[in-house]
């Protein structure tokens, strides 16, 4: 506030000196000035009546001979008054169209709005540093889960993009570089009720200097970076980044989780993605040999997950002195020559994952003319040719984006969720299969919500009352529909952490137990029953012994007076 208070004082001062000097020269002059002869003595105007004559003169309101008729001394100063005071109030009237018209002013209010409506917030939110590609599919799955963001980004283009989507939250946003320490407190790094913040820039220094700035002002804030350099990374972990993401390092083990863990992906996209979307059919790569085309440090990673799985694999590179590739063929892999150079007439598969969409598309048309049969993965490195990869209908296509917001989500939307995915990876895949079949048969194939669920006095204070009256509450009890307990509510829990001890897939009869953090999985109707069931002490005695209690003062005095009358009625039949 005092930055634009000053902004505006130091653009409008000259014109406020000028309105002040002809303020002063047209009173002072018309004070001096001879007026009429009353009672025979020549009159003058006082200084208020010299600065009222003036005032609604010289801002055009109107004009009048007050007190009385003026002589022609004053008509003449007053005529010398109107032309300097409307001068100079046209030229103090363009100056503040064109203050309103400084990009300085105008970034300076936009910052002020920013920054209240961040300490408005009533809930927790996380901080997005960038809204590219990565940024606009997390900031849209987060307000789809119901999480609130604010957003920092360098590029007016995609704050305005942002205004223009039909989010279901008012989303604060900011064109600012969020390296600067001071955007960063603006956005609400140290408010009580930030999460965490998201570094997801396309610049690995921009996203180390965020996570440096973050770890300092804040330590405790949870930091997600995005890092696609090895070095960056470990500049960042020594800053105590809590999680850091490199797209091409998890796109070659999700990779990998395909080739023999088909059902552990799944579960991991279906419980990252957005709400309402479709389980999507899996595909499984074969086994074989596979051409991979472009050794960057994308092609590395799938190289290196590939022959974890024993798979053999032929690279070709255009430049393999710069990619350090020693034993490659020499190649862009777009033409005929240099792909049957590779054999691909006898693989099973093909990587097409250089950093140029067109090479990509290029390349995988020419190994499918050669090959009919290869499975195809391809890399998408810019949103806008996703016509053209829909076109093609690739087996598997990858775009850092998709994986880096799947990634962040899972740390997000709950540490819970993380936890239980990083386990889930331990599993075999026919645990996995059998978990994905249970989980639709309760929520169908869109992907449902994840929350988790905090046994204390805050988050479930009356199950917590009753855990310390030693009143027995199950898993199952809080599985059951508020309005009628016989049925089982849409959902199912995934994880058990009891003193840091994890169950993986709870049974419904354990007990729950003071400072239990638990993981459900289901639709959005059962999250806000099961709401109702931790707050309402009427609701949760009903599911526990099925008894009701009425709400208000006036049914519970029914309630006992009906009690008491049937009391007495027994005892007199008795």
């Amino acid at each position: 506030m005092n930055n634009v208070i000053f902004l505006i004082l130091r653009r409008m001062r000259t014109p406020l000196i000028a309105i002040v000097i002809s303020f002063g020269v047209a009173i002072g002059g018309l004070t001096l000035m001879p007026g009429i002869e009353i009672a025979g003595s020549v009159s003058h105007l006082s200084l208020f009546q010299a600065f009222y004559i003036i005032s609604y003169t010289a801002t055009t309101i109107g004009f009048g001979e007050v007190p009385h008729e003026f002589s022609t001394m004053q008509r003449l100063w007053l005529t010398f008054s109107i032309y300097l005071t409307v001068i100079v109030w046209f030229y103090a009237i363009g100056s503040i169209i064109r203050l309103f018209q400084d990009e300085s002013l105008k970034h300076a209010i936009t910052t002020l709005r920013f920054a209240n409506s961040v300490k408005r917030l009533g809930e927790p939110f996380y901080i997005i540093c960038g809204y590219g590609e990565t940024g606009s599919l997390l900031v849209n799955a987060l307000d789809h889960k119901h999480i609130r963001v604010t957003v920092i980004e360098l590029l007016q283009s995609r704050i305005n993009d942002l205004e223009l989507e039909d989010f279901q939250y008012d989303i604060p946003a900011l064109c600012a570089d969020a390296r600067l320490p001071d955007m960063l407190i603006r956005a609400g790094i140290d408010h009580p009720l930030c999460a965490g913040v998201a570094a997801l820039t396309n610049n690995d220094h921009a996203n180390l200097a965020i996570a440096i700035s973050v770890k300092l002002i804040n330590p405790s804030l949870m930091v997600l970076g995005r890092a696609d350099n090895i070095d960056t990374a470990a500049n960042m972990a020594s800053f105590g980044t809590d999680h850091i993401i490199n797209p091409y390092t998890l796109f070659g083990n999700y990779l990998g989780m395909e080739v023999h863990a088909m059902g552990i992906y799944l579960l991991h996209e279906w419980l990252t993605g957005v709400p309402g979307r479709i389980l999507q059919s899996p595909v499984c790569p074969p086994v074989g040999k596979w051409v991979i085309c472009g050794y960057g440090r994308f092609g590395k990673s799938v190289v290196k997950n590939l022959h974890r799985e024993r798979i053999t694999t032929v690279i070709v590179e255009a430049n393999p002195e710069l990619t350090g590739c020693e034993d490659c063929i020499t190649g862009s892999g777009a033409e005929a020559k240099t792909l049957n150079e590779a054999g691909i007439k006898d693989a099973t598969g093909i990587v097409a994952g250089t950093d140029n969409d067109i090479n990509n598309l290029s390349i995988v048309m020419t190994a499918r003319e050669l090959n009919p049969d290869l499975f195809v993965v391809i890399r998408k490195n810019k949103r806008y040719n996703d016509v053209l990869f829909e076109h093609f209908k690739a087996d598997i296509s990858m775009q850092p984006s998709d994986i880096i917001a799947h990634e962040c989500l899972a740390h997000m939307i709950s540490p819970l969720l993380a936890h239980f995915l990083s386990l889930a990876r331990t599993q075999t895949n026919v645990w996995a299969n059998e978990l994905i079949a249970h989980l639709v048969s309760i929520v169908g194939e869109q992907v449902p919500e994840t929350w988790s669920v905090t046994i204390d006095d805050h988050t479930a204070p009356e199950v917590a009352a009753l855990i310390s009256k030693d009143i027995t509450v199950s898993l199952e009890n809080l599985a059951r529909d508020p309005r009628n307990r016989d049925i089982q509510l849409d959902l199912a829990p995934l994880l058990l952490v009891r003193d840091r001890a994890p169950v993986l897939l709870p049974d419904y009869s354990i007990q729950i137990k003071h400072g239990d953090h638990i993981l459900f999985c289901g639709l959005h109707s059962a999250k806000i029953a099961l709401s109702q069931t931790l707050n309402n002490p009427n609701i949760l005695s009903y599911i526990i012994n099925g008894e009701t209690i009425p709400d208000s003062f006036i049914w519970r005095w029914f309630d006992r007076k009906f009690k008491k009358k049937n009391a007495c009625a027994r005892y007199t039949d008795v």
